[in-house]
């Protein structure tokens, strides 16, 4: 009766009563303790310092608890508010999505020194290897504008890095690696399609066909086709042209290369539909040189 009408008394029972029913009895309906006669008065001493003791340590969970609800409730209120802003700064925004996808990845392909062509040549050879490949017209199309973002995890990768001219240490290239895994995590999570696309590419266009790439180490068709379709696109655009740490090579050497690639570096099937697709190839090359590139 006292434990009911007193809930948040820290009780000690005492009975003559040695019954192990009654003590759980008593225990369960917030005992704590349970003193049989007769006792020693060091025992009464012992149980009462432990039910404070113990009543204490609840009291100041309980306090704990509290303030952190409080928290939590502040920054949940404090996040619908920015997301409540978000929404009304989005309902402004009328860009198409391949010119939203450009400029976002143009601030990674800024900071590698890398042009605007870079990124429409990729796409682009992307989307022919794709359509020679027997993709569906609308999945080359997404490919094509998801492509563009393969590297947008460049953005949190150190300028003396990036910029780098030359080969870099065992400790640089661990940390250069890191991009792909930061450009799944900046794109993932959305419900569009275009964005779950570009995460993947993101995440694998540097997975090699044999199991040697990063950052996971996937092999052959474990590897998602869309990352396999990137990675012989960006490596064959990263071969002729310019980069900061490499001139560029000439189409006879970037063939050799590409070639000596195939089962390892790339899925063979789709390197030789890439290579059958060459004259398409040469004529985006062209199009899209960056010495056509307006300064």
């Amino acid at each position: 009766m006292l434990l009911l009408e007193f809930p948040f008394t820290a009780a000690v029972m005492i009975t003559g009563v040695d019954e192990p029913l009654i003590a759980d009895i008593a225990l369960k309906s917030g005992a704590y303790g349970y003193i049989i006669k007769p006792y020693e008065a060091n025992e009464i001493l012992i149980n009462v310092a432990n039910a404070l003791r113990r009543r204490q340590l609840e009291i100041d969970n309980q306090s704990q608890l509290d303030k952190l609800e409080d928290v939590i409730m502040e920054r949940t209120e404090a996040l619908r508010r920015k997301i409540r802003q978000l929404e009304k700064a989005q309902e402004g925004l009328r860009l198409s999505r391949e010119e939203t996808v450009q400029r976002l990845a143009l601030a990674a392909e800024f900071r590698d020194t890398d042009t605007a062509r870079h990124l429409r040549r990729m796409s682009l050879y992307c989307a022919v290897l794709a359509r020679r490949y027997g993709l569906e017209a609308d999945r080359c199309e997404l490919i094509q504008i998801a492509s563009p973002m393969h590297d947008i995890g460049k953005i949190g990768t150190p300028d003396h890095i990036l910029l780098k001219p030359g080969k870099f240490s065992s400790e640089e290239f661990e940390v250069i690696t890191r991009h792909s895994e930061m450009g799944r995590h900046i794109l993932d999570g959305s419900e569009a399609e275009l964005l779950k696309l570009a995460a993947l590419i993101a995440w694998t266009h540097h997975e090699k066909f044999d199991g040697t790439g990063y950052p996971r180490r996937l092999a052959g068709e474990a590897i998602p086709l869309e990352g396999r379709i990137a990675a012989v696109a960006d490596t064959f655009d990263a071969l002729t042209t310019k980069r900061v740490y490499k001139p560029a090579f000439s189409m006879e050497q970037t063939l050799d290369i590409m070639r000596e690639g195939r089962g390892k570096h790339f899925d063979p099937s789709l390197l030789d539909t890439f290579l059958g697709a060459m004259d398409e190839v040469l004529v985006i090359k062209d199009k899209f040189s960056d010495a056509a590139e307006p300064a």
